[in-house]
């Protein structure tokens, strides 16, 4: 096994985070990818600013996305994060690719938003019984920012008003 820079986990630990952090990253892309569909194909009333949004949005995905990998190979895994991998392991719900309404979208999006936090949120707490308060912390983070994301892209919606 490489060189870790975590040796206060034992080993059934250190790879059970490695499981999680593989199974989180799978969902991290997944979602990174919806939002990016999302992006190209969206049209109605307040386009530009949900479009400008989604890049943004995408972007935080693809941040939590790499903390994830990281962590990982610092622990002596391997990131799981291929397309294969991914599209095997999320656990969210297929994205629709025929829809356009902007409408559509928002509720498309923020329902997996709401799947991924969910998951994000027990990570926290398996990480935390595993005694690896280091990938708490980023599940946290990662948490923080998705739910913020969420809030703003279910702000949009006809139904927020």
């Amino acid at each position: 096994m490489p060189q870790n820079f975590v040796p206060f986990l034992n080993e059934n630990a250190r790879n059970e985070m490695i499981g999680l952090l593989n199974d989180r990253l799978a969902d991290t892309i997944d979602l990174g990818n919806a939002v990016k569909q999302a992006h190209w194909n969206l049209r109605g009333t307040g386009f530009i600013g949900v479009h400008e949004m989604l890049d943004d949005v995408a972007d935080h995905l693809r941040e939590g996305s790499d903390m994830m990998a990281e962590r990982v190979s610092m622990m002596g895994g391997f990131a799981r994060g291929s397309s294969q991998t991914v599209a095997e392991k999320t656990t969210l719900e297929p994205y629709p690719t025929e829809i356009v309404a902007l409408e559509d979208h928002v509720q498309a999006l923020v329902s997996r938003f709401n799947t991924y936090t969910t998951k994000l949120r027990e990570a926290v707490d398996a990480a935390g019984e595993a005694g690896d308060e280091d990938s708490a912390d980023l599940f946290t983070e990662v948490s923080r920012t998705a739910e913020k994301d969420a809030w703003f892209i279910g702000s949009n919606s006809a139904k927020a008003a």
